[in-house]
Parts: C-alpha cells; structure tokens; sequence
C-alpha cells in the first residue's frame, strides 16, 4: 500500500465513522448554540472583554478538535487489535507516512469541526476580519499539534477496549481546565490551566481584541507539551514495533 492510498483510505473511514459526526460535528454545534445562543447579546463575558458568542465559539472549536485529532488514538488501537498494523509494517508503506496520514486525518477532521463552528459564530454575530480569521485560526491548528501526538501515544499504550472512554476522560478534563466551558481567570484552575495546550486553545480568542492571543508563556507550553508527548509517542511506537 503506498502513502497515496492510505491516505484516501484514512479519510474515508474516519468521514464514515457515526462517532466522528456525533461528537466532533453534532455535539458541539449544539452545545454552541445551546449555551451562546441566549447569551448572544453579552459583548463582556465575565469581564475577559470578549463576547459570548466569540468565547464559546472558539470554546466549542478546542472540544471539538481535541476529539478530533484524539480520535487517532482510537483508530490506531483498533488496528493494532486485529492486526491491521502488523500487516502494514510489511508493506511500501514508511513509518514516517503512517504517521503522517493520523494526524493529518485528524487535522482534516477538525478542520470541518472549525469552518461548522465559525459558521456558526457568525450567525450569532460574531464579526471578525480577515486578518483575524486567519490569525486566530492558526493559533488553534498550532495548539492542537500535542494533542495530535496524545492520541497517537494512547492508541499504542490502551486497548481497543479502554482507549475510548481514555480519550473522553482526557478530552473532558483537558476542556475543564482550559476554560472550555467558562473563563477561568484566578485561583488553582487558572494556575493549572496556564500549563496546558487546552487553555492555549481557548486564548485564540484573544486574536480580535487587537493582540497576538498568546504571549511567550503560551508558546513555550505548546512547545514544551508537543515535544514530551511527541518523543512518549515516538518511543510507545517503537516498543510496540519491537513486541509485534
């Protein structure tokens, strides 16, 4: 099989999956719409200066893409369970390209996840520039890339059996103490919060009001995050490889 041809494979698979159109699609749209819906007027959530529909927008697209891209993990476990990637192994197919069609299936997915959730945004009257869209956007793709390699390192430790409620349990924490569902702006949560990729998420939201949404804090922990998950990811793979 070349790179080519699991790549169409991946995407196919994942964009029939009921589960990926449940909770990566459905799910958030109607939390949206469910929670900024009758806030839509407040233009000062909890004093962050950002309005409601803006804050959970870009609050739904990190739940969202989280599951997204952790949904990987639930694919590679499934594989491994019947065998699926010991058969790959054998096959033109790298290692390097493997992992290359995970994650950017997992990219594609949320990808669909934020042009939904915008569309979205934008009927509840959220207004932005271009320059805005496109700034913010990038912030979110960025703080997702440890997030990519989490659901690769939990596909190759968890069973087929345990990975999923794995990944909602990591999923829900991850959103909670980002400030997913409400801004945390003091006390233990907001110490906590500073330290992970999800808050980071969730600062995108920052981008219209005029700043660059993270400040050298934010980058050094999506940087520290993307490398310690990547390399537990890239070492989980190899004792996987060396046990098949």
């Amino acid at each position: 099989m070349n790179t080519t041809s699991y790549v169409r494979y991946e995407l196919l698979r994942t964009f029939r999956n009921k589960r990926f159109f449940i909770f990566s699609l459905v799910f958030p749209l109607a939390l949206y719409f469910l929670i900024a819906g009758p806030n839509r007027d407040e233009q000062n959530l909890a004093g962050t200066g950002i309005s409601a529909p803006l804050y959970y927008m870009v609050g739904l697209v990190s739940f969202g893409t989280m599951t997204a891209v952790l949904a990987s993990g639930g694919r590679i476990a499934f594989e491994r369970s019947v065998g699926w990637t010991r058969q790959l192994r054998i096959t033109p197919l790298s290692t390097r390209s493997y992992f290359r069609a995970k994650v950017g299936t997992g990219y594609a997915m949320a990808l669909v996840t934020i042009v939904l959730l915008y569309a979205a945004g934008m009927l509840l009257g959220v207004r932005l520039s271009a320059g805005e869209w496109l700034r913010m956007t990038a912030l979110i793709l960025i703080a997702l890339i440890p997030f990519a390699a989490l659901g690769i390192l939990l596909g190759h430790l968890l069973t087929a059996d345990s990975v999923g409620p794995a990944i909602g349990g990591v999923t829900a924490l991850f959103a909670l103490l980002g400030g997913t569902w409400f801004p945390i702006q003091s006390g233990v949560m907001h110490e906590i919060g500073l330290d992970l990729p999800s808050y980071w998420l969730v600062q995108a939201s920052h981008v219209p009001l005029g700043g660059h949404g993270w400040g050298a804090h934010g980058w050094i922990v999506i940087g520290i995050w993307s490398g310690i998950v990547a390399a537990l990811a890239a070492g989980a793979y190899r004792r996987d490889t060396q046990r098949a």
